[in-house]
């Protein structure tokens, strides 16, 4: 691939057709740019299969999901949710090794940026992070300690002082949030809402609505 621009997009959960649109807008040049996703590629929307074809047609890279760790547990034997089940059903097999060879967190440390799912524990170093945190840290309350919720306290990302810049998404009921060290770029694509991505160079966004709801906010 030839040195281009990185875009980073933010939860796109099954949304092929607006990762499409949002690659369009964002005048994204497969085969020179490269395209790295927050996670949650599947689930909520209607094409999860298509999502990590196109992932795979343009070698992006992504981090692992809370969404796409919950449907890996169908590979362990591990009872599913309706909808998760639903879309292990429709995954082939290069599917699953693209959803199994996911990391945890992506470093750009040409950027001194590091691209999450959800978040991290100020004060924590990187490799001492708990998975859990990793995918679904949403909050932090008054005692320092990390929540799953949105009334769990404080954006875990208003908290994070760096010195690293943290992209991330996961949060799709705060929305975009803009922190002077963390950027979420989780507006909630599968809800009605949008899609949107960032340059990681620039940081400069771009967005696209969604075609329709996919499924309720707190689906």
């Amino acid at each position: 691939m030839s040195s281009g621009r990185t875009l980073v997009v933010g939860d796109v959960h099954g949304c092929r057709q607006e990762l499409e649109d949002l690659l369009e807008a964002a005048s994204f040049r497969a085969g020179h740019d490269a395209l790295v996703l927050v996670g949650d590629l599947v689930a909520k929307g209607p094409d999860s299969a298509g999502v990590l074809g196109l992932v795979r047609r343009l070698q992006a890279k992504a981090v692992l999901g809370n969404h796409d760790a919950h449907v890996l547990k169908h590979r362990a034997g591990q009872p599913l949710k309706a909808h998760h089940a639903q879309v292990a059903a429709s995954l082939s097999e290069d599917d699953w090794r693209t959803l199994e060879a996911l990391p945890l967190w992506l470093d750009f440390p040409e950027v001194n940026t590091l691209v999450v799912h959800a978040g991290l524990l100020p004060g924590v170093a990187l490799k001492l992070q708990e998975k859990d945190d990793l995918l679904n840290l949403r909050s932090i309350d008054e005692t320092g300690k990390g929540s799953k919720r949105v009334d769990g306290g404080a954006p875990w990302a208003s908290k994070w002082a760096g010195p690293r810049f943290v992209m991330f998404g996961h949060d799709a009921l705060r929305g975009l949030q803009r922190h002077p060290y963390a950027l979420g770029l989780d507006t909630g694509c599968c809800y009605g809402k949008a899609l949107t991505g960032a340059w990681l160079d620039s940081r400069e966004l771009v967005s696209v609505p969604a075609r329709r709801e996919w499924c309720p906010i707190d689906g």
